[in-house]
């Protein structure tokens, strides 16, 4: 070994032999807030990792690093950190109301409280207090939506996907499942119509064309192997133009003929008309029990404006063999999602109110000119922070209302934009990344050379204001 190496090495133990062992640290009277906040396996595990950090650093970089002069704040800092949740609260200033990335609908209050009371009781989740003896866990919300849909039974599963898989599991398995050309969907994830038929053990039996179906084509398809007639709602693209296809009612017919159960995917599903706020029509799944269709699915966190659930409603017989079924104990939700689905539904008795009690509703049908006010009034205040690296403008835009389910519908809306002085992407990009580690992150989009914060979903200025201007 040279004399430069032993140099080395000797300058190397003596900075190791700096370094506190964990005994004496924990027996420091500044480490004992901290031994009684969060216990002494997680300081002592802290510290131990702590140590290692600070040797590796001593070996690559041949000197102490400078957080080793306070081991306190050192270990503060880094259980806060690692205790942060990864599900952080965001600002969705993105345009897109039902996000599927930053968890669709909102809940309402209502909901949050009914989640809490059942996350801190005992509750009759399968306890029938008439007879004192085990209940069924769909119970309440079977008769909340047989009440609003005018359906026989219901059934809840944990999202709609399992909702589709459950039926084709359950009702066609081994057999043939008829569906339009033109309604084999891929959604988010690349969830596939074809693929869940051939997981569910189906064969699928396309019919008509992309663009046109016909009910002749349909009883065509049918045989012996048939096991149901199946239509799926195209929520996430339209087909315009030279179309054609075939209504419920229509189908329902056909299959009572041939003694067969008809089969509609809602995918979004809206309880309500949304017409009637000067939103896009959607199909209601009431609209189709009264067309006899013999099972209808949806889900219950976009349109619904509930939490993420798989909700199948329709005649008893059908409804029953789905509860019997062995995938649906593996696919039934808990009791959490139960309570905000419950308390959601309830909001529906009250129609009337929906619009404020319901913030995925509130949201989506705010109007233009109040989302403008806000953008006004913010501008003033963001310009004095950002004007120097930035032009900031109010301009008009178009939110979405999903993502996933119902992208291609938009809302008039307004924006707060910020256009680069030096013209640089980076620039703008640079803004987005410093807003992404913020405390409570702030989600805009990029689009045309500028960073839009779309204000629709921002009902708290003052949220936004304490985010980016701290």
């Amino acid at each position: 070994m040279t004399k430069h190496s032993e140099d080395m090495n000797t300058e190397l133990q003596a900075l190791y032999s700096q370094l506190p062992s964990i005994d004496r640290l924990l027996r420091e009277d500044a480490f004992q807030p901290l031994l009684a906040n969060y216990g002494a396996h997680l300081v002592t595990e802290t510290l131990r990792q702590l140590q290692i950090e600070a040797r590796e650093a001593i070996r690559d970089e041949q000197q102490m690093p400078s957080w080793c002069n306070d081991w306190v704040s050192a270990l503060q800092q880094r259980v806060l950190k690692e205790g942060v949740s990864g599900l952080k609260p965001v600002l969705n200033l993105s345009g897109t109301v039902l996000h599927t990335n930053l968890g669709r609908a909102p809940m309402a209050e209502s909901a949050i409280t009914a989640v809490t009371q059942s996350m801190r009781h005992a509750v009759t989740l399968e306890y029938d207090l008439g007879s004192a003896g085990r209940g069924h866990r769909d119970k309440c919300i079977s008769d909340l939506l047989c009440e609003l849909t005018g359906a026989e039974a219901a059934c809840i599963v944990n999202n709609n996907a399992a909702a589709v898989f459950l039926i084709l599991s359950t009702l066609a398995a081994n057999r043939e499942v008829v569906v339009s050309r033109g309604e084999l969907v891929e959604i988010g994830g690349s969830f596939r119509i074809p693929d869940v038929m051939r997981q569910a053990g189906c064969q699928l039996v396309e019919v008509g064309t992309t663009n046109r179906t016909h009910l002749n084509d349909y009883r065509q398809a049918i045989n012996e192997q048939t096991g149901l007639l199946m239509k799926v709602h195209t929520s996430n693209y339209a087909i315009q133009g030279f179309t054609a296809a075939v209504d419920e009612q229509e189908l329902v017919a056909l299959g009572q003929q041939h003694r067969l159960p008809v089969v509609t995917d809602l995918g979004s599903g809206s309880l309500i008309d949304m017409q009637q706020y000067g939103l896009p029509a959607e199909p209601m799944p009431q609209s189709l029990i009264a067309a006899g269709v013999d099972l209808v699915c949806f889900s219950g966190d976009k349109l619904l404006g509930g939490p993420q659930a798989g909700i199948i409603v329709g005649k008893h017989r059908w409804i029953e063999q789905l509860q019997s079924h062995p995938l649906k104990r593996a696919l039934r939700v808990g009791k959490m999602t139960l309570a905000a689905l419950e308390a959601t539904l309830q909001l529906y008795r009250q129609p009337d109110r929906l619009t404020t009690m319901l913030p995925s509703l509130r949201l989506l049908t705010r109007e233009q000119e109040h989302i403008k006010t806000s953008a006004v009034r913010l501008l003033t205040q963001l310009t004095e922070t950002y004007g120097a690296q930035f032009h900031l403008a109010d301009e008009a835009c178009w939110s979405q209302i999903g993502s996933g389910s119902l992208p291609i519908d938009r809302l008039p809306s307004w924006a707060i934009t910020f256009t680069p002085k030096d013209g640089k992407g980076r620039t703008l990009e640079a803004l987005v990344d410093r807003w992404r580690a913020l405390p409570v992150p702030v989600i805009g989009r990029l689009q045309d050379g500028k960073l839009w914060l779309d204000l629709r979903c921002l009902e708290n200025e003052s949220a936004l204001l304490e985010a980016i201007l701290s």
